[in-house]
């Protein structure tokens, strides 16, 4: 397993962004002694979102991502979306919803042995990168066959004008922006009226989480609207066990091969 940090020069943010990579490359096949990874070999890839105040580093410090990573053999690429909701801002040089769609799918692909292929292609996170992942999961249907939204906060266009701190700041007019494809319930219908692929999706929240409701709600408009929908609640908050739990769900329910073989750290009697 590697684990690699990238800094590169975003087209739609306009600046160098962060962005941490989880690379299953590196097993040693336990028959040859050599590197188990054949040429040409392409991996399916999941497009891991942290939440508010978090960074690309949430993930791999929050939980065992970086393990149950290596066991399925997925690359898992995980970006800083700062505070922004992973939605294109109203400031020039702030396409988050671009970065995450498109820019950073098709970088990524660039750099490392990827499959360019939708069924091989996913995006999940937590609370904001929930939201996240849910709405570019939609808007950006051609690419990504599975989402996975854990306590996502998808009440934003729900309540009233104090869900988040600033924003405006993000969204702009947040009753003009619930009119727009920043709302994944938009983002939905859109998807709908365009006849494109229905993303497989899971959910879970925890029933001590203020966001349950929003869940819930989202849940059943899915459903309502023909998708598929894995729903889960389970006790816990709005919290790092809880997400922990659930991300090791996430990879079970992903179309994943069983644990590949190959000398790893940690793991030196697979074979």
């Amino acid at each position: 397993m590697a684990l690699i940090q990238v800094n590169y020069l975003s087209k739609a943010l306009f600046r160098t962004v962060p962005v941490q990579v989880i690379l299953p490359a590196n097993k040693i096949s336990f028959a040859t002694m050599d590197y188990a990874m054949q040429e040409g070999t392409k991996f399916k890839t999941l497009y891991l979102l942290h939440g508010l105040l978090g960074n690309y580093t949430d993930w791999v410090t929050g939980t065992r991502i970086q393990r149950w990573a290596e066991e399925k053999n997925l690359a898992v690429v995980m970006p800083s979306g700062d505070n922004a909701f992973y939605v294109n801002g109203i400031t020039p040089n702030n396409d988050y919803g671009a970065f995450i769609g498109k820019e950073l799918v098709e970088i990524t692909r660039k750099m490392f042995p990827l499959s360019h292929n939708p069924e091989d292609t996913y995006i999940a996170g937590l609370s904001m990168g929930g939201f996240g992942a849910m709405r570019n999961g939609l808007k950006y249907s051609n690419t990504f066959s599975h989402i996975a939204c854990l306590s996502g906060a998808l009440h934003i266009f729900k309540q009233e004008h104090d869900a988040i701190k600033q924003e405006d700041l993000v969204f702009g007019d947040i009753t003009e922006a619930a009119k727009t494809d920043k709302n994944p319930f938009v983002a939905m219908n859109d998807l709908i009226r365009e006849g494109r692929p229905k993303p497989k999706i899971y959910m879970a929240c925890g029933t001590e989480d203020s966001l349950l409701e929003a869940s819930r709600y989202y849940h059943t408009l899915l459903e309502d609207n023909g998708f598929s929908v894995t729903y889960e609640e389970e006790p816990g908050g709005h919290e790092w066990d809880f997400w922990d739990r659930q991300i090791k769900k996430v990879l079970d329910w992903l179309p994943l091969s069983d644990i590949a073989g190959g000398l790893s750290s940690g793991n030196v009697k697979t074979h």
